[in-house]
Protein backbone atom coordinates (compact mmCIF):
# COMPACT_ATOMS: atom_id res chain seq x y z
CA UNK A 1 0.00 0.00 0.00
CA UNK A 2 1.08 3.61 -0.58
CA UNK A 3 1.69 6.73 1.67
CA UNK A 4 0.20 9.66 -0.39
CA UNK A 5 -0.49 13.33 0.13
CA UNK A 6 -2.88 15.46 -1.67
CA UNK A 7 -1.36 19.34 -1.21
CA UNK A 8 -4.30 21.11 -2.92
CA UNK A 9 -6.73 24.62 -1.46
CA UNK A 10 -9.96 23.20 -3.03
CA UNK A 11 -11.52 21.63 -0.37
CA UNK A 12 -13.48 19.23 -2.48
CA UNK A 13 -10.95 18.34 -4.43
CA UNK A 14 -8.52 17.34 -1.69
CA UNK A 15 -11.10 15.44 0.69
CA UNK A 16 -12.47 13.74 -2.64
CA UNK A 17 -8.91 12.98 -3.71
CA UNK A 18 -7.80 11.29 0.18
CA UNK A 19 -11.35 9.42 0.04
CA UNK A 20 -10.51 7.94 -3.34
CA UNK A 21 -7.39 6.54 -2.34
CA UNK A 22 -8.67 4.98 0.94
CA UNK A 23 -11.12 3.25 -0.78
CA UNK A 24 -7.74 1.04 -2.13
CA UNK A 25 -6.45 0.74 0.91
CA UNK A 26 -4.26 3.16 0.66
CA UNK A 27 -2.53 6.17 3.39
CA UNK A 28 -3.93 9.48 2.14
CA UNK A 29 -3.63 13.20 3.94
CA UNK A 30 -4.19 16.53 2.65
CA UNK A 31 -2.74 19.68 3.20
CA UNK A 32 -4.47 23.20 1.81
CA UNK A 33 -0.66 25.33 1.49
CA UNK A 34 2.48 24.72 0.39
CA UNK A 35 3.68 25.40 3.95
CA UNK A 36 1.43 22.50 5.58
CA UNK A 37 2.52 20.26 2.55
CA UNK A 38 6.01 20.65 3.08
CA UNK A 39 6.24 20.06 7.11
CA UNK A 40 3.61 16.93 6.11
CA UNK A 41 6.20 15.40 3.63
CA UNK A 42 8.70 15.86 6.30
CA UNK A 43 7.09 13.91 9.14
CA UNK A 44 5.01 11.28 7.23
CA UNK A 45 7.67 10.73 4.03
CA UNK A 46 4.80 9.44 1.35
CA UNK A 47 5.32 7.81 -1.38
CA UNK A 48 3.88 10.12 -3.50
CA UNK A 49 2.45 13.89 -3.33
CA UNK A 50 -0.56 15.10 -5.61
CA UNK A 51 0.97 18.78 -6.03
CA UNK A 52 -1.97 22.09 -7.29
CA UNK A 53 0.08 24.82 -9.41
CA UNK A 54 -1.96 27.24 -7.18
CA UNK A 55 -1.58 27.35 -4.17
CA UNK A 56 -2.42 30.49 -1.42
CA UNK A 57 1.32 31.18 -0.16
CA UNK A 58 3.05 29.55 -3.33
CA UNK A 59 3.99 29.14 -6.62
CA UNK A 60 3.48 25.33 -7.47
CA UNK A 61 7.16 25.47 -8.70
CA UNK A 62 8.49 26.58 -5.97
CA UNK A 63 6.41 24.36 -3.91
CA UNK A 64 8.00 21.42 -6.14
CA UNK A 65 11.29 23.15 -5.26
CA UNK A 66 11.26 23.21 -1.86
CA UNK A 67 9.86 19.24 -1.64
CA UNK A 68 12.46 17.47 -3.91
CA UNK A 69 14.94 20.03 -1.83
CA UNK A 70 13.90 18.40 1.17
CA UNK A 71 13.56 14.50 -0.45
CA UNK A 72 15.46 14.21 -3.92
CA UNK A 73 13.55 10.79 -4.92
CA UNK A 74 9.99 11.77 -3.75
CA UNK A 75 7.76 11.68 -6.55
CA UNK A 76 5.99 14.47 -7.16
CA UNK A 77 2.85 14.62 -9.51
CA UNK A 78 1.66 18.18 -10.50
CA UNK A 79 -2.08 19.28 -11.11
CA UNK A 80 -3.01 22.34 -13.30
CA UNK A 81 -5.79 23.28 -14.21
CA UNK A 82 -4.71 25.73 -17.16
CA UNK A 83 -1.61 22.73 -18.06
CA UNK A 84 0.29 23.60 -21.19
CA UNK A 85 3.66 23.07 -23.00
CA UNK A 86 5.70 25.17 -20.90
CA UNK A 87 4.24 24.37 -17.75
CA UNK A 88 5.00 20.80 -18.42
CA UNK A 89 8.55 21.66 -19.48
CA UNK A 90 8.75 24.00 -16.86
CA UNK A 91 7.84 21.34 -13.86
CA UNK A 92 9.70 18.45 -16.24
CA UNK A 93 13.12 20.70 -15.47
CA UNK A 94 12.14 21.03 -11.95
CA UNK A 95 11.70 17.10 -11.54
CA UNK A 96 8.22 16.10 -11.57
CA UNK A 97 7.36 12.62 -12.01
CA UNK A 98 4.10 13.24 -13.96
CA UNK A 99 1.73 16.51 -14.72
CA UNK A 100 -1.94 16.19 -15.12
CA UNK A 101 -4.67 18.37 -15.94
CA UNK A 102 -7.73 19.09 -13.66
CA UNK A 103 -10.43 18.24 -14.22
CA UNK A 104 -8.60 14.66 -13.61
CA UNK A 105 -9.77 10.81 -15.14
CA UNK A 106 -9.33 9.08 -11.69
CA UNK A 107 -8.55 6.19 -13.19
CA UNK A 108 -5.60 7.83 -14.82
CA UNK A 109 -5.12 9.09 -12.00
CA UNK A 110 -4.69 5.93 -10.17
CA UNK A 111 -2.41 4.90 -12.50
CA UNK A 112 -0.05 7.91 -12.97
CA UNK A 113 0.50 7.51 -9.40
CA UNK A 114 1.46 3.66 -9.06
CA UNK A 115 3.49 4.65 -11.72
CA UNK A 116 5.29 7.70 -10.13
CA UNK A 117 5.24 5.42 -6.84
CA UNK A 118 7.45 3.10 -8.76
CA UNK A 119 9.59 5.33 -10.35
CA UNK A 120 10.50 6.70 -7.22
CA UNK A 121 11.37 3.51 -5.50
CA UNK A 122 13.72 2.92 -8.38
CA UNK A 123 15.37 6.48 -7.65
CA UNK A 124 15.86 5.24 -3.79
CA UNK A 125 17.27 1.90 -5.30
CA UNK A 126 19.75 3.80 -7.19
CA UNK A 127 20.12 6.35 -4.01
CA UNK A 128 21.16 3.52 -2.16
CA UNK A 129 23.90 2.00 -4.91
CA UNK A 130 25.69 5.18 -5.34
CA UNK A 131 25.77 5.51 -1.21
CA UNK A 132 27.45 2.53 -2.02
CA UNK A 133 29.70 3.23 -4.04
CA UNK A 134 30.63 6.02 -2.26
CA UNK A 135 31.15 3.73 0.57
CA UNK A 136 33.74 1.73 -1.36
CA UNK A 137 35.28 4.75 -2.72
CA UNK A 138 35.71 7.40 -0.20
CA UNK A 139 38.27 9.22 -2.37
CA UNK A 140 35.14 9.63 -5.11
CA UNK A 141 32.67 11.46 -3.42
CA UNK A 142 30.68 12.39 -7.22
CA UNK A 143 30.68 8.66 -7.94
CA UNK A 144 27.25 7.64 -9.45
CA UNK A 145 26.29 3.62 -9.73
CA UNK A 146 28.16 2.02 -12.55
CA UNK A 147 26.22 1.20 -15.84
CA UNK A 148 26.29 -2.29 -15.23
CA UNK A 149 24.30 -1.66 -11.84
CA UNK A 150 21.91 0.48 -13.75
CA UNK A 151 22.08 -2.78 -16.20
CA UNK A 152 21.06 -4.80 -13.61
CA UNK A 153 18.43 -2.55 -11.76
CA UNK A 154 16.65 -2.04 -14.77
CA UNK A 155 17.11 -5.60 -15.61
CA UNK A 156 15.24 -6.59 -11.82
CA UNK A 157 12.20 -3.87 -12.86
CA UNK A 158 11.21 -6.11 -15.69
CA UNK A 159 7.94 -4.11 -15.89
CA UNK A 160 9.03 -0.53 -16.11
CA UNK A 161 9.98 1.35 -19.32
CA UNK A 162 13.36 2.60 -19.77
CA UNK A 163 14.99 5.57 -21.92
CA UNK A 164 18.32 5.33 -22.98
CA UNK A 165 20.09 8.40 -23.98
CA UNK A 166 23.82 8.72 -25.68
CA UNK A 167 25.73 9.99 -28.06
CA UNK A 168 25.70 8.21 -31.62
CA UNK A 169 27.75 4.59 -31.18
CA UNK A 170 27.85 4.57 -27.37
CA UNK A 171 26.27 1.02 -27.48
CA UNK A 172 22.49 1.91 -26.85
CA UNK A 173 21.17 -1.35 -28.50
CA UNK A 174 23.58 -3.40 -26.51
CA UNK A 175 22.62 -2.16 -23.31
CA UNK A 176 18.89 -2.85 -24.21
CA UNK A 177 19.27 -6.46 -25.38
CA UNK A 178 21.73 -6.94 -22.18
CA UNK A 179 18.73 -5.08 -20.02
CA UNK A 180 16.55 -7.69 -21.71
CA UNK A 181 18.57 -10.65 -21.00
CA UNK A 182 19.42 -10.48 -17.98
CA UNK A 183 15.30 -9.89 -17.31
CA UNK A 184 12.69 -12.17 -16.43
CA UNK A 185 11.70 -11.58 -19.89
CA UNK A 186 14.45 -13.07 -21.88
CA UNK A 187 12.58 -16.11 -22.44
CA UNK A 188 10.50 -13.74 -25.18
CA UNK A 189 11.53 -12.15 -28.04
CA UNK A 190 13.28 -8.81 -27.80
CA UNK A 191 12.72 -6.93 -31.28
CA UNK A 192 13.50 -4.10 -32.40
CA UNK A 193 12.22 -1.10 -34.87
CA UNK A 194 14.18 2.43 -35.73
CA UNK A 195 11.90 5.48 -35.37
CA UNK A 196 13.72 7.65 -38.14
CA UNK A 197 13.81 4.69 -40.49
CA UNK A 198 9.78 4.39 -42.00
CA UNK A 199 7.39 6.02 -42.40
CA UNK A 200 4.48 7.33 -40.15
CA UNK A 201 2.07 4.65 -41.94
CA UNK A 202 4.87 1.58 -42.23
CA UNK A 203 6.39 2.47 -38.63
CA UNK A 204 2.44 1.86 -37.34
CA UNK A 205 2.24 -1.62 -39.43
CA UNK A 206 5.55 -2.10 -38.11
CA UNK A 207 4.86 -2.24 -34.13
CA UNK A 208 0.85 -2.63 -34.14
CA UNK A 209 0.73 -4.94 -37.22
CA UNK A 210 -2.27 -3.89 -40.04
CA UNK A 211 -5.46 -5.99 -41.25
CA UNK A 212 -5.98 -6.51 -44.89
CA UNK A 213 -6.60 -3.21 -47.22
CA UNK A 214 -6.14 -1.02 -44.38
CA UNK A 215 -3.93 0.54 -46.70
CA UNK A 216 -2.70 0.16 -50.08
CA UNK A 217 -0.44 -2.48 -49.89
CA UNK A 218 -2.21 -4.33 -47.31
CA UNK A 219 -3.08 -7.46 -49.17
CA UNK A 220 -2.96 -9.67 -45.90
CA UNK A 221 -3.26 -9.13 -42.63
CA UNK A 222 -0.24 -8.88 -40.35
CA UNK A 223 1.05 -9.09 -37.03
CA UNK A 224 2.94 -5.75 -35.45
CA UNK A 225 5.78 -6.21 -33.18
CA UNK A 226 4.06 -5.39 -30.22
CA UNK A 227 2.13 -8.90 -30.97
CA UNK A 228 5.95 -10.32 -31.73
CA UNK A 229 7.31 -9.37 -28.60
CA UNK A 230 4.56 -10.97 -26.56
CA UNK A 231 6.12 -11.13 -22.99
CA UNK A 232 9.24 -9.57 -24.32
CA UNK A 233 10.50 -6.21 -25.03
CA UNK A 234 10.02 -4.08 -27.77
CA UNK A 235 13.63 -1.79 -28.42
CA UNK A 236 12.38 2.04 -29.98
CA UNK A 237 15.48 3.28 -31.37
CA UNK A 238 15.49 6.82 -32.17
CA UNK A 239 12.46 7.60 -30.42
CA UNK A 240 12.69 11.22 -31.07
CA UNK A 241 12.49 11.51 -34.41
CA UNK A 242 8.63 9.33 -33.82
CA UNK A 243 6.33 11.06 -35.55
CA UNK A 244 3.38 12.87 -33.78
CA UNK A 245 0.42 10.70 -35.30
CA UNK A 246 1.56 7.30 -33.49
CA UNK A 247 2.84 9.61 -30.36
CA UNK A 248 -0.68 9.34 -29.04
CA UNK A 249 -1.11 5.65 -29.25
CA UNK A 250 2.17 4.38 -28.35
CA UNK A 251 1.03 6.49 -25.07
CA UNK A 252 -2.16 4.21 -24.94
CA UNK A 253 0.15 0.95 -24.85
CA UNK A 254 2.04 2.16 -21.68
CA UNK A 255 -1.07 3.29 -20.05
CA UNK A 256 -3.94 1.30 -20.39
CA UNK A 257 -1.68 -2.38 -22.13
CA UNK A 258 -3.72 -1.87 -25.31
CA UNK A 259 -4.00 -1.32 -29.35
CA UNK A 260 -5.39 -1.87 -32.41
CA UNK A 261 -3.75 -2.89 -35.72
CA UNK A 262 -3.99 -0.68 -38.20
CA UNK A 263 -7.44 -1.01 -40.08
CA UNK A 264 -8.63 -3.12 -37.71
CA UNK A 265 -11.21 -2.76 -34.69
CA UNK A 266 -10.75 -5.45 -32.77
CA UNK A 267 -8.75 -4.21 -29.28
CA UNK A 268 -5.38 -6.17 -28.69
CA UNK A 269 -3.70 -6.52 -25.36
CA UNK A 270 0.28 -6.02 -24.85
CA UNK A 271 2.29 -7.29 -22.28
CA UNK A 272 5.86 -6.36 -24.12
CA UNK A 273 8.24 -3.60 -22.27
CA UNK A 274 9.23 -0.68 -23.58
CA UNK A 275 12.50 0.21 -23.88
CA UNK A 276 13.37 3.29 -26.07
CA UNK A 277 16.59 5.27 -26.78
CA UNK A 278 17.55 8.44 -28.04
CA UNK A 279 21.09 9.97 -29.15
CA UNK A 280 19.58 13.66 -28.07
CA UNK A 281 17.87 14.55 -24.93
CA UNK A 282 14.39 13.91 -25.10
CA UNK A 283 13.51 16.97 -22.71
CA UNK A 284 14.72 19.22 -25.53
CA UNK A 285 12.62 17.30 -28.13
CA UNK A 286 9.44 18.29 -25.59
CA UNK A 287 10.47 21.88 -25.27
CA UNK A 288 10.67 22.17 -29.21
CA UNK A 289 7.28 20.30 -29.27
CA UNK A 290 8.62 17.89 -31.91
CA UNK A 291 7.47 15.10 -28.52
CA UNK A 292 4.74 14.75 -26.16
CA UNK A 293 4.96 15.35 -23.15
CA UNK A 294 3.01 13.06 -21.05
CA UNK A 295 4.72 10.00 -23.52
CA UNK A 296 8.46 11.40 -22.31
CA UNK A 297 7.26 10.92 -18.41
CA UNK A 298 5.90 7.53 -19.02
CA UNK A 299 9.14 6.78 -20.83
CA UNK A 300 11.50 8.50 -18.42
CA UNK A 301 10.84 5.68 -15.29
CA UNK A 302 14.21 4.82 -15.76
CA UNK A 303 16.86 6.88 -17.66
CA UNK A 304 20.40 5.62 -18.28
CA UNK A 305 22.15 8.27 -20.05
CA UNK A 306 25.49 6.56 -21.67
CA UNK A 307 28.98 7.96 -21.98
CA UNK A 308 30.92 8.58 -25.06
CA UNK A 309 34.12 6.81 -25.58
CA UNK A 310 36.12 9.82 -25.14
CA UNK A 311 35.16 10.41 -21.21
CA UNK A 312 36.28 6.62 -20.67
CA UNK A 313 39.92 6.27 -22.07
CA UNK A 314 40.69 3.06 -19.79
CA UNK A 315 38.18 1.14 -21.85
CA UNK A 316 39.34 1.62 -25.07
CA UNK A 317 41.79 -0.78 -25.42
CA UNK A 318 40.00 -3.63 -23.44
CA UNK A 319 37.23 -2.79 -25.78
CA UNK A 320 39.71 -2.74 -28.92
CA UNK A 321 41.22 -6.01 -28.29
CA UNK A 322 37.66 -7.54 -27.35
CA UNK A 323 36.51 -6.41 -31.23
CA UNK A 324 39.88 -8.16 -32.99
CA UNK A 325 39.26 -10.93 -34.84
CA UNK A 326 40.74 -14.50 -33.75
CA UNK A 327 44.65 -13.65 -34.75
CA UNK A 328 44.83 -9.88 -35.32
CA UNK A 329 46.81 -8.03 -33.28
CA UNK A 330 47.48 -4.11 -32.84
CA UNK A 331 51.04 -2.57 -32.60
CA UNK A 332 52.34 -0.59 -29.76
CA UNK A 333 51.78 2.43 -32.30
CA UNK A 334 48.26 1.36 -33.16
CA UNK A 335 47.53 1.34 -29.79
CA UNK A 336 48.86 4.89 -29.36
CA UNK A 337 47.19 6.17 -31.97
CA UNK A 338 43.78 4.57 -30.45
CA UNK A 339 44.34 5.90 -27.45
CA UNK A 340 45.03 9.48 -28.62
CA UNK A 341 41.52 9.93 -30.69
CA UNK A 342 38.48 11.48 -29.51
CA UNK A 343 35.80 9.15 -31.39
CA UNK A 344 33.03 10.94 -32.84
CA UNK A 345 31.51 7.68 -33.44
CA UNK A 346 32.26 6.01 -30.30
CA UNK A 347 31.78 2.30 -29.77
CA UNK A 348 30.31 2.24 -33.38
CA UNK A 349 33.44 3.91 -34.93
CA UNK A 350 36.15 1.84 -32.85
CA UNK A 351 34.36 -1.54 -34.08
CA UNK A 352 34.04 -0.73 -37.22
CA UNK A 353 37.47 0.90 -37.98
CA UNK A 354 38.58 -2.39 -36.37
CA UNK A 355 37.12 -4.78 -38.44
CA UNK A 356 38.21 -2.84 -41.81
CA UNK A 357 41.55 -2.65 -40.32
CA UNK A 358 41.95 -6.00 -39.81
CA UNK A 359 40.97 -6.73 -43.26
CA UNK A 360 43.82 -4.26 -44.53
CA UNK A 361 46.57 -6.12 -42.51
CA UNK A 362 46.11 -9.44 -44.14
CA UNK A 363 47.94 -11.82 -41.64
CA UNK A 364 50.42 -8.54 -40.48
CA UNK A 365 49.80 -7.06 -37.29
CA UNK A 366 47.50 -3.78 -37.33
CA UNK A 367 49.26 -0.95 -37.75
CA UNK A 368 48.63 3.21 -38.20
CA UNK A 369 48.12 3.15 -41.42
CA UNK A 370 45.60 0.55 -41.60
CA UNK A 371 43.69 2.40 -39.02
CA UNK A 372 43.14 5.41 -41.63
CA UNK A 373 42.22 7.43 -38.44
CA UNK A 374 43.17 11.18 -39.08
CA UNK A 375 46.67 12.05 -40.56
CA UNK A 376 47.24 14.30 -37.41
CA UNK A 377 48.17 11.28 -35.39
CA UNK A 378 51.60 9.98 -36.73
CA UNK A 379 52.11 7.33 -38.39
CA UNK A 380 54.78 4.54 -38.06
CA UNK A 381 57.93 4.20 -40.13
CA UNK A 382 57.43 1.61 -42.91
CA UNK A 383 60.14 -1.02 -43.82
CA UNK A 384 60.44 -4.04 -46.09
CA UNK A 385 58.26 -6.30 -44.26
CA UNK A 386 55.16 -3.42 -43.21
CA UNK A 387 52.29 -5.46 -45.31
CA UNK A 388 51.48 -3.50 -48.77
CA UNK A 389 47.87 -1.53 -48.33
CA UNK A 390 45.27 -2.75 -50.31
CA UNK A 391 42.71 -0.77 -52.79
CA UNK A 392 39.35 0.34 -51.55
CA UNK A 393 37.89 -1.99 -53.63
CA UNK A 394 39.74 -4.62 -52.40
CA UNK A 395 39.06 -4.10 -49.53
CA UNK A 396 35.66 -3.46 -49.94
CA UNK A 397 35.50 -7.05 -51.96
CA UNK A 398 36.76 -8.40 -48.53
CA UNK A 399 34.76 -7.04 -46.41
CA UNK A 400 31.98 -8.37 -48.19
CA UNK A 401 32.96 -11.73 -48.70
CA UNK A 402 33.65 -11.72 -44.93
CA UNK A 403 30.19 -10.81 -44.01
CA UNK A 404 28.22 -12.75 -46.04
CA UNK A 405 30.37 -15.78 -44.70
CA UNK A 406 29.63 -14.68 -40.89
CA UNK A 407 25.93 -14.92 -42.12
CA UNK A 408 25.61 -17.79 -43.61
CA UNK A 409 25.18 -16.18 -46.99
CA UNK A 410 21.82 -14.50 -45.79
CA UNK A 411 22.02 -11.20 -48.05
CA UNK A 412 19.79 -9.30 -45.71
CA UNK A 413 21.53 -10.00 -42.55
CA UNK A 414 25.61 -9.70 -44.21
CA UNK A 415 23.49 -5.90 -45.26
CA UNK A 416 22.83 -4.82 -41.72
CA UNK A 417 26.35 -6.36 -40.48
CA UNK A 418 28.07 -4.35 -43.14
CA UNK A 419 25.77 -1.27 -42.76
CA UNK A 420 24.19 -0.96 -45.64
CA UNK A 421 21.11 -1.53 -47.77
CA UNK A 422 20.26 -4.71 -49.12
CA UNK A 423 19.68 -3.39 -52.61
CA UNK A 424 23.07 -1.68 -51.90
CA UNK A 425 25.07 -5.04 -51.12
CA UNK A 426 23.27 -6.61 -53.87
CA UNK A 427 24.81 -4.10 -56.57
CA UNK A 428 28.25 -5.01 -55.01
CA UNK A 429 27.82 -8.43 -55.39
CA UNK A 430 27.36 -7.97 -59.06
CA UNK A 431 30.41 -5.60 -59.21
CA UNK A 432 32.73 -7.81 -57.71
CA UNK A 433 31.44 -10.89 -59.18
CA UNK A 434 30.38 -12.70 -55.93
CA UNK A 435 27.08 -13.49 -56.80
Amino acid sequence: MLSILVIDDDETVRSTLVEFFETFGHTARGAATASMGRQMAAEHAPDVVLLDLRLPDANGIVALDALLADDPELAVIVLTGHADVQTAVKAMQHGAADLLEKPMDLEALAGAVERAAKRGRLQQEVAVLRAASRADEPASPSLAPTLEELIDLAARNADAPVLLQGETGTGKGFVARQIHDRSARNQSPFVEINCASLSTTFFESELFGHERGAFTDARQAKRGLLEVAGDGTVFLDEIAEMGQEVQPRLLKVLEERTFRRLGGTTVLRSNARIIAATHQPLADAVADRRFRADLYYRLQVLTLTLPPLRARPDEVLPMAHSFLPKGASLTRAAQDALLAYRWPGNIRELKNTLWRAAILAGSAAIDVVHLGLPSDIPAPVTGRNAAPPRTLEEAEREAIRVALAANDGNRSAAARTLGIARSTLLEKLKRYGLE
